[in-house]
């Protein structure tokens, strides 16, 4: 990924720019599927476990990044787009892969709108639906 985007997407979620946080969401960006922090920590094997969380929680704050639980007993983060706000109308729709446990953002699939009795006042939704991958699928097959 190109360092003058990597300082763009900073930038806009008015993050300081410094080599770990590149970095870090350089990794992010790599793959199109939400990664744990153990994801991150193995793949950045020689930063600081506690450098890693610290970025994850920085980035979710300035919504740079978004949280998912997959129901893996780990919570996965994505970067957002550049557009996006983490409110309830920017939230997609989550793949978990029950034989490859990745975990994908079907940004093209918005979450659905559900109706709720008067008095609730929705602030999150976690939409995630589980199944095979289409490699994962493929895979099966052909055997």
């Amino acid at each position: 990924m190109e360092e003058a985007m990597l300082l763009e997407k900073l930038k806009l979620r008015d993050i300081k720019p410094t080599a770990m946080r590149l970095l870090i969401l350089r990794e992010m960006l790599k793959t199109d599927q939400a990664m744990s922090l153990a994801d991150l920590e193995e793949r950045l094997d020689t930063v600081d476990k506690s450098t890693i969380f610290r970025t994850v929680m920085l980035f979710l704050s300035h919504h740079l990044a978004h949280c998912v639980d997959d129901g893996s007993g780990a919570l996965k983060y994505a970067v957002c787009d550049d557009t996006c706000e983490c409110s309830v109308g920017d939230l997609h729709t989550h793949f978990y892969c029950e034989a490859c446990h990745r975990t994908f953002c079907l940004k093209k699939i918005r979450v659905p709108v559900v109706t709720l009795p008067p008095g609730f006042t929705l602030q999150s939704v976690n939409y995630v639906m589980k199944g095979l991958c289409a490699e994962c699928s493929a895979r099966g097959k052909e055997e």
